[in-house]
């Protein structure tokens, strides 16, 4: 047995009991002295090999920055065969530091542990260090592997798994022909990362170029495999040819599974195809593969959105009879459907049973409850709502701020929407696009122009992205207070950002402009409209008829309806007020009572405004008999 020899320090502390041998001992002293001498030199592998068993990690570490990478990548070449003891001694001697040939040998030693996770995360450190390019670390790793006497690919694998893992498709892509030109054939797990990997990007042509490679090279496919090409084929919006995908890989005798069928009922529900979604299902009844609950949301959540919510309350019913349990995204999906059509009672209702049975709502479930209350206007319950939430545990995120903020700036309370703002930013939670949208619409109904452009101002040097509905939002409030001037040097600004005007923003300065009287402008805008490829919508030929109505140019009116049919709208309720009230303005109550039989015959209920405008001009009319017969 060696001797050991006790080293205490200058404070009471625990004794640290390290082998007595001369060189460690001459390699410290030296190191702590005078470290322009290159201890390492005088420190041999075997001594760092010797100190790691011990668990010398502190003297190690002491003289880590000394350490050149030759001597790290004997001690590791020493230590293979203890994995993990290398794996210790890497973390110890700064990785950072390290020449590519020696990350290397350490990535490749690693490589030997049970798990892949260290190997990924040093792999992740050297890719993302940008040390050597990624063929360089590719190459590194293959003379790393040589040296050791790795028989398996699994080094180039992970290499491309952590690629994969830090979005670096492009780069694993590399690796993957790599492998293939030194003739290694990559995992399937290795092939599905990176394939998985395109369909996140939204690379689907990649995907198909890389599956094709696959198929040339005889890599046999799993059903996982499989089951990404089918989301490949249902994102690309082919689902006729997802189902046909199924048959494709029954004839290569790879069963199909519950994700595969679930993957493809999804896409189907999610583009309003209940009734191809539920073929789906029943070809899956019909191979021995029974549905889950997510076959049964996806449906149900179809249903919602095709407004079938009574249809989905009983698929959800049957669900339960299954003995399938919901979970708490299929209870959202029905209490947001009820919160849709406004049916605030079943969708509380929905809240209430999935308490009963047991499953927490989430943020999601209080803030779809709140958004629902605040479209009511119910802001007294919308608070108590977000109370009951934080009572429970749950904080309010993004999404419930930018609710509180938005429906009290509908509600008009700009008071309390700010102060939602400045407690959301005190928990550090940063206002989105949306959000401050909602308190520029706010600022500008309440006529407060002044602070909406100096928080426009200030979203704009935070660097936020500002979009077209924000501006709208703005030159609607300005418009609405006259200052038309503000309002286009606001479209000059959108066209120097790239932020392309849409049919609202054209919609709003008409409308300006015809409340001014100042139609010809108006008509005008519409043409420069058209100019840019913004087609005119009915709230277009609307704007331009009500303003020369009311200025009595029924000519013009009339001609602008003409023109709004050729181009295939048809009047509305709005086209045929704008239009009698102007004719019984001019004392033409007979052209009046001909386009109120129009409106009728068209299916067009008339309102108040309707008659009121028809009894005013009925009014007029007396009034000028009544002037003429006291001539």
């Amino acid at each position: 047995m060696k001797p050991y020899k006790i080293l205490k320090h200058q404070n009471p502390k625990p004794f640290i009991l390290i082998p007595y041998q001369r060189s460690l001992f001459s390699a410290l002293s030296s190191s702590t002295s005078d470290r322009s001498q290159s201890p390492s030199s005088e420190i041999s592998p075997d001594v760092l090999v010797e100190s790691a068993r011990s668990s010398q990690w502190h003297f190690i570490k002491h003289l880590s920055p000394n350490l050149d990478s030759s001597l790290i990548s004997t001690v590791l070449f020493n230590l293979h065969k203890t994995p993990e003891l290398a794996l210790q001694f890497t973390s110890h001697v700064e990785f950072h530091r390290l020449d590519i040939k020696t990350r290397c040998l350490a990535i490749a030693v690693a490589s030997r542990l049970p798990s892949p996770k260290p190997t990924l995360n040093l792999l992740k450190r050297t890719v993302s260090s940008d040390i050597a390019g990624v063929a360089v670390v590719f190459d590194e790793l293959a003379l790393a592997r040589e040296r050791l006497g790795i028989s398996t690919t699994i080094l180039f694998d992970l290499l491309i798994k952590a690629c994969c893992e830090m979005k670096r498709v492009d780069e694993g892509l590399e690796c993957f022909y790599m492998m293939k030109d030194r003739g290694f054939i990559p995992k399937i797990e290795t092939c599905n990362a990176l394939l998985s990997t395109f369909l996140k990007l939204n690379r689907t042509e990649s995907a198909w170029v890389l599956y094709a490679e696959m198929f040339k090279m005889r890599i046999k496919s799993s059903v996982y495999t499989f089951n990404i090409m089918i989301n490949v084929l249902c994102k690309e919006g082919k689902l006729k040819k997802a189902k046909d995908f199924i048959g494709f890989m029954e004839n290569l005798r790879v069963n199909p599974n519950v994700v595969t069928y679930n993957t493809i009922i999804h896409a189907y529900c999610s583009r309003g195809r209940v009734e191809g979604a539920r073929f789906v299902l029943n070809a899956m009844r019909s191979k021995g593969i029974q549905p889950d609950s997510y076959s049964y949301s996806s449906l149900i959540s179809g249903m919602c959105k095709d407004k079938r919510l009574e249809e989905a309350s009983e698929m959800f019913e049957k669900m339960k009879e299954m003995g399938l349990v919901p979970s708490a995204v299929t209870y959202n999906i029905l209490i947001d459907g009820y919160c849709n059509e406004g049916d605030l009672g079943k969708a509380f209702r929905y809240r209430d049973e999935m308490v009963e049975q047991g499953i927490s709502p989430t943020v999601s479930t209080y803030n779809m409850l709140v958004h629902a209350l605040f479209m009511e206007c119910k802001m007294d319950e919308a608070d108590d709502l977000v109370k009951e939430m934080e009572e429970k545990g749950l904080a309010p995120d993004q999404i419930t701020y930018s609710i509180l903020i938005n429906g009290y700036s509908r509600c008009g309370n700009v008071k309390k929407a700010f102060s939602f703002q400045d407690e959301m930013l005190t928990k550090g939670i940063q206002p989105t696009r949306i959000t401050y949208t909602s308190l520029i619409y706010a600022l500008s109904k309440r006529n407060r122009m002044t602070e909406a452009d100096n928080l426009f101002e200030k979203i704009m040097k935070k660097g936020v992205a500002v979009d077209v509905i924000m501006f709208n939002a703005l030159i609607d409030g300005h418009c609405a207070n006259g200052n038309m001037e503000r309002a286009f040097s606001l479209l000059k600004e959108m066209d120097k950002l790239n932020v392309p005007p849409d049919d609202v923003t054209y919609n709003t300065l008409m409308q300006g402009h015809c409340r001014e009287g100042r139609v010809e402008e108006a008509r005008e805008l519409l043409d420069e409209m058209k100019r840019r490829g913004i087609k005119p919508d009915h709230v277009s030929y609307n704007t331009l008829i009500s303003g020369y109505s009311r200025r009595g140019d029924m000519k013009d009116a009339l001609r602008v309806r003409d023109e709004m049919l050729s181009t295939g709208f048809n009047p509305t309720l709005l086209t045929y007020n704008a239009l009698i009230q102007g004719f019984c303005h001019n004392q033409e109550g007979d052209i009046a009572e001909e386009l109120l039989k129009e409106m009728i015959s068209k299916g067009i209920t008339p309102d108040d405004s309707t008659y009121l405008s028809l009894i005013d001009g009925m009014g007029n009319i007396d009034q000028s008999v009544e002037s003429c017969n006291s001539c």
